[in-house]
């Protein structure tokens, strides 16, 4: 009786090390052989393996299950049990088998000498039945799994030749066990459920799809935790702004869980609109920093944020005690850049330095999180190194497309909580992208001289039918600028898959649409543009601003 007691308080240490729920059934089916049977399985409900409830309902048919552990002295290795993985076939015998009266009465099943008919009521299939016949098999246990008022599956035992026959004694220790083992597999249920929800949840709140970049291309990836408490904080995002400019923003929230994860979308909802207010990386991150001061639930974070300019290939980054980005030349060389480190979002301790970055054609630019580089046993440094070393032998079509964040990459063994890894090669402008520059002169002759230039430019590119319309709308961001942001600078235009015209100034105000009355001889100007135009926008740069307006190219 003693060592009874002793083995079934093993059961503690022994079963449910881990919160995997195959893991745990199959520690369940281990332990018991051969010191309580010859042979035992494990099935689960399929419901529980989705993450869902289980089955609370007595006598209300029986519920699916699927076979998750199978183990078996070497004399019984010849037996048949349900394939592991797979659903079990009930159809043949659904109404007599023995293990249909467990699942649906609750209540385990004892068969001390099994009969011929026996057989038949145990095995799902006549080859399972033959099988267990020539083994010698000749008692029979069977014991639901419930934990909390629910059912979770089953486990079945089975001894055969000289071993004793199963006793009453051995149905009350077996049932004592499975209480226990059942508790072990609600947790590693509950567990993956509550995973599930914090990835899904994470999930939703990454970018769905990577708008169009002109002349970048951009691949991302997103791994989360194997361990739940591990998942939340991590996040990217590919902001497309004016006249072709590409914004990459990846940061890492200082924590886990469905708080990290909210506070994760938060940031990169802020994140999003000030990037379409200020293109400057510096300035977007000290306002992401006052925004993160004031969120209540005090969290920090890291940041580093990117702004690609297709007009001369070029980079500003700035960071927030961010990982170094990875630039990965077009001859394979690696290098981390010196980003000035600024410190984290919500420290309160700014501002940010701008590092600009001349990119050669066809190099990439790799930002991530440190989920890649972090470890318990090795230096960040020598993290760093591998990291290079992997990124440095990695294929380039492997880097140009998906499932970046794979077990080869430094961290994909698991150890790491989760990464994101965001990949951008910049490929110049391509044969469906053109982009024309213009510095305006000073003075009164700048809006005639910025629509002349339009409409020839139109006129190359087969657009001519637009070319009343950019007229006016440059005749209006020229004035604009002349009248209140101390003259124009820059005049762009951009030809993708739509039309975009822009205007740079010095002037610190951002234009808005002004209420005009009836008597008013001004002041109509953006409403022009507002009702011609798909849309248009604002936004600050390093040296003043940028006005733009965006129209759909007719399509042949």
């Amino acid at each position: 009786m003693r060592s009874r007691l002793g083995w079934l308080n093993a059961a503690g240490t022994q079963i449910g090390t881990t919160l995997d729920l195959e893991r745990t059934a199959q520690e369940l089916a281990e332990f018991t052989v051969p010191r309580f049977a010859d042979a035992a399985a494990v099935d689960l409900l399929e419901s529980v393996l989705l993450g869902e409830e289980g089955d609370r309902v007595v006598g209300a048919g029986v519920p699916v299950t699927r076979a998750m552990a199978v183990d078996a002295v070497d004399a019984l290795r010849e037996l048949e049990p349900s394939p592991v993985g797979e659903i079990v076939d009930r159809e043949h015998r659904r109404e007599t088998l023995l293990t249909t009266k467990c699942l649906r009465a609750r209540e385990s099943v004892l068969v001390s000498r099994m009969t011929e008919e026996d057989m038949e009521r145990v095995a799902p299939t006549d080859s399972a039945a033959a099988a267990m016949r020539r083994q010698g098999v000749h008692s029979y246990l069977a014991v639901p799994l419930i934990a909390r008022g629910v059912l979770l599956g089953s486990a079945d035992f089975v001894r055969a030749g000289d071993t004793p026959p199963f006793t009453g004694t051995d149905l009350a220790l077996a049932e004592q066990l499975a209480s226990k083992a059942a508790v072990y597999i609600d947790n590693a249920r509950l567990y993956g459920r509550e995973r599930e929800h914090v990835v899904s949840l994470q999930r939703s709140l990454l970018p769905r799809a990577t708008p169009h970049t002109p002349g970048l291309r951009v691949a991302a990836d997103y791994a989360p935790a194997v361990d739940a408490r591990g998942v939340g904080g991590d996040w990217y995002d590919v902001v497309s702004l004016p006249s072709g400019r590409t914004a990459l923003v990846v940061g890492d929230v200082m924590g886990h869980g469905l708080p990290a994860a909210a506070t994760m979308g938060r940031l990169r909802s802020v994140a999003r609109t000030l990037m379409t207010l200020d293109i400057a990386p510096d300035r977007v991150l000290a306002r992401l920093d006052l925004a993160t001061r004031d969120l209540e639930d005090d969290q920090v974070a890291t940041c580093l944020c990117a702004v690609y300019d297709p007009a001369d290939g070029s980079y500003t980054l700035a960071s927030a005690g961010h990982p170094p980005p990875l630039l990965v030349g077009p001859d394979g060389r690696t290098d981390f850049l010196d980003v000035p480190p600024g410190a984290p979002l919500g420290t309160g301790v700014i501002p940010y330095d701008p590092l600009r970055l001349e990119s050669v054609p066809d190099s990439r630019l790799l930002l991530y999180t440190d989920g890649l580089i972090k470890s318990r046993t090795e230096d960040v440094d020598r993290q760093l190194e591998q990291l290079r070393a992997a990124v440095a032998g990695m294929p380039a079509e492997r880097l140009d497309g998906g499932g970046l964040l794979t077990p080869d990459t430094p961290g994909g063994d698991g150890r790491f909580d989760e990464a994101v890894l965001l990949v951008a090669l910049g490929c110049g402008q391509s044969g469906d992208v053109d982009l024309r520059i213009w510095e305006l002169p000073e003075g009164g002759t700048a809006a005639s001289t910025a629509r002349r230039l339009v409409t020839q430019q139109l006129e190359t590119w087969q657009l001519g039918e637009l070319a009343d319309v950019t007229e006016l709308v440059v005749s209006e961001l020229v004035g604009n600028a002349l009248r209140y942001g101390g003259g124009p600078g820059q005049l762009r235009l951009l030809r993708d898959e739509r039309l975009m015209v822009e205007v740079s100034d010095t002037g610190p105000d951002l234009p808005q649409i002004q209420h005009v009355d009836v008597q008013d001889e001004g002041g109509r100007g953006l409403q022009l543009i507002n009702m011609l135009c798909r849309r248009w926008g604002s936004c600050r740069t390093a040296s003043g601003k940028v006005v733009w307006a965006e129209q759909d190219i007719p399509r042949a």
